[in-house]
């Protein structure tokens, strides 16, 4: 949600904003509904107080023995006339929210400008592409042949864009979020959380996936919804809360299966892993106080780049152009590893600033040590990373000339020692 506010001081640059993200001006919109909604509440605020003058001078009558039923007549009336305005005045208002909720966080001055993916800005890389003497094959082509990975089995129980892991490769699945875990929580500071995987409508609305995004979420039949990503609970756990100061920053993690309906992504991604209604991925939220934000953004992203770096995984990072970010983010660096079976760099983590933006609309706020009153915190999320992401990845970057897949060092004592999968 936006503080209406800043859009009444600076409704140019507000509009401005939306062009950057590709989007048309809303800022007339918004001023005039919200001009509106403020006539209303003025109305509604003088009505109520020439009604409190009638009570008074309906109570002196009665005191001085006159006849107060003309005013009581009168004081009838004028109580409809405030009804009928105390409406208006909330329809209004629940119009301008409806509206507001709907439009994108404020950019970061420092987001490049751009019209797609292709305006995105590569900030540094690590790590060398593993060259091969031989044609390095795509993660599912690896999982097949081994009897690993079964798509077939998976489309007869679910359908589409599932996957069914079997023996070693589901083991490997589980040691890569295990393992994430285990270097979050020890040496990034993040306490593991785990969180329900069904959630209220409130809390999808919360860090902005409802009601935007309705499409791409999978609901229950009653009121409930499966999460999308750990980034839903976890954020809300600051919903509706006042904060000490002291209490910041607010470091979780979870490790979760994530349910997405993938509703625009027909025909994208339709072999394999990388796009799937229902994944593991290990979470990271941040809640800090707005001065300590931009510092936690680079922070989370080199918590993110820790866990490629263990595993050996060639990868860069992207400052996300104004086009491609996200609706509730305000900056996003995104870390794409090297899949040498595609021959391509994809996404395997966002980590985003939402400053205040997800804390307007849960209500999340902390009472500051010097000053008075409270103010909106501020919350970050990324992942720490998507697992299924980081086993194609491994497959594919530790793969074989005889079809199977080198376990990298760090993952072997969660294998129980396995150096390799074999055919």
């Amino acid at each position: 949600m936006h503080d209406i506010r800043r859009i009444r001081e600076a409704p140019e640059a507000f509009d401005a904003m939306l062009a950057r993200r590709g989007l048309a001006p809303l800022a007339a919109e918004v001023l005039a509904l919200d001009q509106r909604r403020r006539a209303a509440q003025t109305a509604f605020q003088e009505m109520q107080a020439r009604r409190n003058a009638l009570s008074k001078r309906i109570g002196a009558a009665r005191g001085r023995g006159e006849d107060a039923a003309p005013l009581q007549a009168e004081a009838a009336a004028m109580a409809e006339a405030i009804a009928r305005e105390e409406a208006e005045e909330k329809r209004l208002g629940a119009e301008l929210d409806a509206l507001l909720a709907t439009i994108p966080n404020w950019l970061d001055d420092a987001v490049p400008t751009g019209s797609g993916e292709a305006d995105n800005v590569v900030l540094r890389s690590w790590g060398e592409q593993r060259r091969f003497d031989f044609a390095p094959l795509q993660h599912f082509e690896l999982g097949e042949r081994l009897g690993l990975m079964d798509f077939e089995a998976a489309a007869r129980l679910a359908g589409s864009r599932f996957v069914v892991l079997k023996g070693a490769l589901a083991r490997l699945e589980r040691a890569l979020g295990q393992f994430m875990l285990d270097l979050q929580t020890a040496e990034h500071g993040y306490t593991e959380v785990n969180p329900p995987l069904l959630v209220r409508e409130t809390v999808l609305y919360g860090t902005g996936q409802l009601p935007k995004f309705r499409d791409d979420q999978f609901a229950t039949t009653d009121g409930r919804w499966l999460i999308p990503t750990a980034e839903v609970p976890l954020t809300n756990l600051a919903r509706e809360r006042i904060l000490a100061e002291a209490e910041l920053p607010i470091r979780v993690t979870a490790l979760t299966p994530c349910f997405r309906a993938e509703a625009g992504s027909a025909g994208r991604d339709v072999r394999g892993m990388l796009r799937q209604h229902q994944f593991m991925k290990v979470e990271l939220v941040s809640i800090t106080a707005p001065e300590q934000s931009d510092a936690e953004h680079a922070r989370m992203t080199a918590a993110a780049e820790a866990v490629l770096q263990r595993l050996g995984l060639a990868y860069r990072v992207v400052d996300l152009c104004s086009a491609d970010i996200g609706f509730g983010a305000t900056r996003t660096f995104d870390l794409e590893v090297w899949l040498p079976g595609q021959g391509a760099y994809r996404e395997i983590s966002s980590c985003s600033n939402c400053r205040d933006f997800q804390a307007r609309r849960m209500d999340a706020r902390y009472r500051p040590e010097e000053g008075k009153g409270t103010r909106f915190v501020h919350t970050l999320n990324g992942s720490g990373v998507a697992v299924g992401r980081a086993l194609i990845a491994v497959m594919e970057t530790y793969q074989r000339a005889d079809g199977g897949i080198d376990i990298p060092e760090a993952l072997r004592p969660y294998m129980g020692g396995l150096a390799a999968i074999t055919p």
